[in-house]
C-alpha cells in the first residue's frame, strides 16, 4: 500500500492561510547582520526604496509651459495618452481614453503633443501638427530631468546604491546608509558583550521605541479595512498612521524608519529644485518596494513593516503582482478556483511545482515577499529570459555604450530614394543625444555607426563602420555616414532586382567610450602650426615594458628611458611609444601636439586589430570530393532529418515569447 503523503505537503484547498506562511519575516537580527558588510540581498537589515514621479512626462510639461499644478494636463503622442496629471484624474480621465473623450469630459484640458524631430532641424521641437509620417517623437526633455532627479538621489543619498528602474522611477538601497545611521545614533551596537552567550551570532537588545512622525504613511499591520486606500491628494505634510504595536517593532523597523526620514528629505529636495512630486514605498526588497509605492499616491511615501506584509498581500488580487497576470494568472485562477494572494497562500509547494514545474518555487515564495536567492534568477524560454525574481541594486555606468534612434515607419519605405528623409532625422536625435553626453564627459565618441533596417516580419539586416572623430559632430556628419550605409545595405533604385518594403529604420552609435585627452581630427596631425613653421615630422620607437608603468628595455644606444614628456606607455600592449630625436628639442606645445598625434595614431592601431578580431578573413568552407560514376549511382540520396519542435515545460509556457 503507497504511504500517505505528510500533512504539510498536502493541499489545504481553500483553507485558511495562517501567519506560519510568513515565518522568513520574522529572522533574528544579530550582531552578525550589522556588524557584516557583505550580506547581500539575504540581509535582514536590507530596506529598499522605489521613488516614483507622479506623471512624470505631464509634470515635465507642466513645469515647461509654467502651467498651474492644479490644472489638468495631459501629454499626447500622436492620437494616444502617455501622461495624465492627478487634476485630470478627477475628471474620469486615463491613458486608455482617446483625446476626442478626454476633451469632452474636461473641456478646460490643456494638451501638449510631445516634441518631435523633423528633416532639417538640429534639434526636436513643438509643432503645431506633427505628423508621423514625417516627424519622430522625442523623449529627450523628459530623459535629461529624469536625469537631474537621478543625480538629487546621488547627492541625498550618500553609501546608497541607485538603480535607476525607468525613466521615471528609481530603486534606492538604504541598506548600508541606514546600517551606518544605526550605529552611529547607538555606538553601544559596535562592540560585541563579553557576556554574550552566542558570540556575534547573539540576537541584537531589543530597539527603543520608533517615532513614526514625519516618516510617512506606515502600512498597518492589523487594518480594520483589508481594501487598499484611495489615491491622495495631499500636496503638504506627509500622513501617518499610528496602528502599531510598539512591542513587536525590531531594529529592521529601525532602519525603515531611518531610511524614510532620508528619503522625505531628498524627496522634498525633488519639489524644492525641480517642482516635481514623488511617491515612494519603503520595504525588505525590491519587489515589495515597487507594489508599495502605489499605496497612497501622489505625493506620499508608505512604510511596510516585515509585521505588516501579511495582512497587506492576503487581500491583494493575486493578478495584480507582476508576473502573476496573464497566461499565468489565468492558467493559476482557472486551476485552483482562487483570487486572492491569500487564496494562493493555501497551496502548498509541492503542489505547485507538481502543477507548473520546479521553476514554479518563486510564485511560492513571491506571495510569502520572501526572497532566498543570491542573485538574478531567470527562467530560460528558447532565446527569451524573464525576469522572475528580487536581485541586488545595481548602480549603472555613467557613460552609456549605445545610443539608438528608431523609427517604426506608419507606411513602409518602398522606394531607396525615400530613406535618406529618415536618416537624417534619426542622425538629428543622435547628433543632440551625443552632444548632451559630451557635456559631461568630453572626451566621449563611439567607435562606430550601425544601421538597422527590417522589411515586413523579416529578419532585420544591420551595417556598420567605423566612426571618424570630428570636432563638431553635427547631424550633417551624422547622416552623411548614415547615407552612406544606406547605400551600402539597401542599394539604389537602379541596382534593387527585387521591391523593397523596409518597415522600420534605426540609426546607433556603438562602442561609445572615453577618449584619450588631446584626440582631435586627423586633419589636425598633417597642418603645421603656424603658416612660416616648418612642416611637423613624427616617428615612434617602441620598446617593452615589464609592468603597465615601468619600461625594462631602453631602445636607444645610451640605455636611458626617454622621459615623460617625449614617450608614453601604451596600458594595452605594454610598449612605449617614443617621439623622433629631432623632436625633443621642440617647445612644450608643438611636443604635447606630436605626442597626441602618436597616440591617435597607436589608438588607431589597436582599433583596426579589434576589428580584425571581429570579422576573421578565414571563412570556413565545404569540400566535396568528386565521385566516380559507380560510386554516383550506386549512392543514395541522404535522409532529411527533421528536428521536432521542443515544447516549453513547467511555467515557462505561461509566458509569451519574443
Amino acid at each position: 500500500m503507497e504511504a500517505e503523503k505528510p500533512a504539510s505537503s498536502i493541499w489545504k484547498g481553500k483553507a485558511k492561510a495562517t501567519d506560519s506562511d510568513f515565518e522568513d519575516l520574522y529572522t533574528p537580527i544579530t550582531y552578525r547582520h550589522l556588524l557584516s558588510t557583505n550580506l547581500g540581498i539575504r540581509d535582514p537589515l536590507r530596506v529598499i526604496a522605489l521613488c516614483d514621479s507622479d506623471a512624470f512626462y505631464a509634470a515635465c510639461e507642466q513645469m515647461r509651459l509654467g502651467i498651474d499644478p492644479s490644472e489638468p494636463v495631459v501629454v499626447l503622442q500622436w492620437q494616444a495618452l502617455i501622461a495624465v496629471n492627478y487634476p485630470a484624474r478627477k475628471y474620469g480621465i486615463s491613458r486608455m481614453d482617446n483625446i476626442n473623450d478626454a476633451k469632452k469630459r474636461c473641456p478646460n484640458l490643456n494638451v501638449v503633443h510631445v516634441a518631435t524631430y523633423k528633416e532639417g532641424e538640429k534639434e526636436p521641437g513643438y509643432w503645431p501638427n506633427p505628423d508621423t509620417m514625417t516627424h519622430k517623437v522625442s523623449l529627450d526633455l523628459y530623459r535629461r530631468e529624469s536625469m537631474k532627479v537621478i543625480q538629487l538621489f546621488k547627492d541625498g543619498v550618500p553609501g546608497g546604491e541607485i538603480e535607476r528602474a525607468s525613466i521615471d522611477e528609481a530603486f534606492i538601497d538604504f541598506t548600508k546608509p541606514a546600517r551606518e545611521e544605526i550605529l552611529r545614533r547607538f555606538p553601544h551596537l559596535s562592540q560585541i558583550p563579553p557576556d554574550a552567550p552566542f558570540g556575534r551570532d547573539t540576537p541584537l537588545p531589543p530597539p527603543p521605541p520608533i517615532d513614526w512622525n514625519g516618516c510617512g504613511t506606515v502600512v498597518p499591520i492589523n487594518p480594520d479595512n483589508q481594501e487598499q486606500p484611495e489615491e491622495s491628494t495631499s500636496t503638504g505634510s506627509l500622513p501617518v498612521k499610528n496602528q502599531l504595536e510598539q512591542d513587536e517593532q525590531t531594529w529592521h523597523d529601525v532602519a525603515l524608519s531611518i531610511a524614510a526620514e532620508m528619503m522625505d528629505k531628498v524627496r522634498r529636495d525633488i519639489f524644492t529644485k525641480l517642482g516635481y512630486t514623488t511617491s515612494a514605498g519603503i520595504a525588505r526588497n525590491k519587489f515589495l518596494a515597487k507594489l508599495t509605492a502605489s499605496y497612497k499616491k501622489p505625493n506620499n511615501q508608505t512604510i511596510l513593516r516585515n509585521a505588516a506584509i501579511p495582512n497587506y498581500l492576503k487581500p491583494m488580487p493575486f493578478q495584480k503582482i507582476r508576473f502573476l497576470g496573464g497566461k499565468l494568472g489565468k492558467a493559476l485562477a482557472e486551476e485552483y478556483d482562487v483570487n486572492t494572494v491569500g487564496d494562493l497562500l493555501t497551496i502548498n509547494l509541492d503542489e505547485i511545482q507538481r502543477k507548473f514545474g520546479d521553476e514554479s518555487i518563486w510564485v511560492y515564495e513571491l506571495l510569502r515577499g520572501i526572497d532566498r536567492s543570491e542573485g538574478i534568477f531567470l527562467i530560460q524560454m528558447c532565446s527569451m529570459f524573464v525576469l522572475i525574481r528580487d536581485f541586488p541594486v545595481k548602480e549603472k555606468p555613467p557613460v552609456t555604450k549605445s545610443m539608438l534612434a528608431a523609427k517604426n515607419l506608419p507606411q513602409p519605405i518602398v522606394k531607396a530614394a525615400q530613406g535618406y528623409h529618415w536618416i537624417r532625422v534619426l542622425a538629428a536625435e543622435l547628433a543632440l543625444r551625443l552632444r548632451e553626453g559630451r557635456e559631461t564627459f568630453p572626451a566621449l565618441w563611439p567607435k562606430s555607426i550601425v544601421l538597422h533596417v527590417r522589411q515586413g516580419y523579416e529578419q532585420s539586416r544591420s551595417k556598420q563602420a567605423p566612426f571618424p572623430f570630428t570636432r563638431d559632430p553635427s547631424v550633417d556628419v551624422i547622416a552623411a555616414a548614415g547615407d552612406k550605409l544606406w547605400k551600402e545595405l539597401v542599394g539604389t533604385d537602379e541596382s534593387r532586382a527585387s521591391p523593397m518594403k523596409v518597415t522600420s529604420v534605426s540609426l546607433s552609435f556603438a562602442g561609445i567610450d572615453s577618449m584619450e585627452t588631446g584626440q582631435r581630427n586627423i586633419e589636425g596631425f598633417f597642418k603645421p602650426r603656424s603658416s612660416d613653421g616648418p612642416h611637423m615630422k613624427t616617428s615612434m620607437k617602441r620598446e617593452r615594458a615589464s609592468s603597465p608603468t615601468v619600461s625594462a628595455l631602453p631602445d636607444d644606444s645610451t640605455g636611458e628611458i626617454p622621459s615623460e614628456n617625449n614617450s608614453f606607455l601604451c596600458e594595452r600592449c605594454g610598449m612605449r611609444i617614443v617621439l623622433a630625436d629631432e623632436m625633443y628639442d621642440l617647445d612644450a606645445d608643438r611636443k604635447q601636439d606630436a605626442l597626441d598625434a602618436l597616440r591617435m595614431e597607436h589608438a588607431d592601431f589597436h582599433f583596426a586589430q579589434d576589428l580584425a578580431k571581429e570579422t576573421p578573413l578565414d571563412v570556413p568552407r565545404k569540400i566535396i570530393k568528386p565521385q566516380s560514376s559507380s560510386s554516383r549511382s550506386n549512392s543514395k540520396p541522404p535522409r532529411k532529418k527533421f528536428k521536432t519542435k521542443s515544447q516549453d515545460e513547467g511555467i515557462a509556457r505561461f509566458f509569451t515569447k519574443r
